[in-house]
């Protein structure tokens, strides 16, 4: 089951971005379903589940399938996809290509998904840890350090599009798994280079609301992150 996953895994991977150059990416866009590239980057795709399933006889079927899904997929991101909604396509048009390997390999290697285990203490715990961790830490956060940040944004009205809550919810991540593993020293690593990053703004600022408001919200984003590894820790 999972030597045929990691094949047809593989043999995407490489057809997907490896043996894609962007000059095919482009004329596919232009020209869409009459571009060659698009025939071209389905044959690719169809030579590279062969040889990753070694030409198995068995896999035929599934790997025309494939193929043909492929280029379904593509057409549908080709023909619906705008400038604005790049992004969004980009992931709805892998996660189909995963959803339908998954699919292929399920058919060959039927299991049963153990529902019940979802309600287990360890993936309840985890799964309550990953949400407190990133978006009920922020929002809490948020709250806490209001007093600063609406001192700040009457400063400083460009706007990041919130990229400084995604940053601090993948930071509390890169914590929380630190914590998990043991791995302390990461989070020594990550606060050093957090400082790096951070020095130019602070020292070029010369804001002493902006250097409050940055230490205190790292101060406690770390602080969320390994209190809600222990806490999972504990638990299980």
């Amino acid at each position: 089951m999972v030597v045929l996953f990691l094949s047809l895994l593989l043999a995407h991977f490489i057809g997907d971005f490896l043996l894609q150059p962007t000059t095919w990416v482009k004329d596919k866009k232009k020209k869409k379903i009459k571009s060659k590239y698009l025939y071209y980057h389905i044959g690719v795709h169809l030579l590279l589940l062969l040889i990753t399933t070694q030409f198995a006889s068995k896999y035929f079927l599934a790997i025309v399938l494939i193929a043909l899904s492929h280029f379904g997929i593509d057409c549908a991101k080709l023909y619906f996809e705008k400038k604005k909604t790049e992004k969004t396509w980009f992931f709805i048009d892998q996660l189909t290509h995963l959803a339908v390997i998954a699919m292929v390999v399920l058919y060959y290697f039927p299991c049963e998904i153990a529902i019940a285990s979802l309600y287990s203490q360890q993936s309840l715990a985890l799964i309550t840890a990953l949400v407190a961790v990133t978006y009920v830490s922020a929002i809490i956060l948020k709250v806490l350090l209001s007093k600063w940040s609406e001192q700040i944004i009457k400063i400083d009205t460009g706007d990041t599009n919130n990229a400084g809550k995604y940053i601090g919810i993948l930071e509390r991540l890169f914590i929380f798994f630190f914590v998990v593993i043991n791995f302390w020293e990461g989070i020594g690593f990550l606060l050093a280079a957090k400082s790096i990053f951070r020095f130019g703004d602070l020292k070029e600022s010369k804001d002493v609301r902006l250097t409050e408001y940055i230490l205190i919200g790292t101060l406690l984003s770390f602080g969320f992150g390994i209190l809600c590894a222990m806490l999972y820790k504990s638990i299980i």
